[in-house]
């Protein structure tokens, strides 16, 4: 089945290889998949530690304009 999104090729080390094929394994998922899945929850938990330190900045009473909040999501 042909496909249009775009494609990231990597070499992992094989404990890293392992331990992804496992988690496949159990969610009867591609290794694919699993890493898309992998790889989109890294993703969130970046953007969350990016707004966690605005709310932080905000609580000590510093607060930033939306176009300066959307400038430090983008540097993240």
């Amino acid at each position: 089945m042909a496909t249009r999104n775009p494609r990231i090729n990597t070499v992992l080390e094989p404990p890293l290889f392992e331990a992804v094929e496992a988690l496949a394994k159990r969610d009867r998922v591609s290794l694919s998949q699993k890493v898309r899945d992998l790889l989109r929850e890294a993703l969130e938990l970046v953007e969350d530690q990016g707004l966690e330190a605005i709310a932080h900045s905000r609580r000590k009473g510093k607060w930033i304009s939306h176009a300066e909040v959307k400038r430090q999501l983008e540097a993240q």
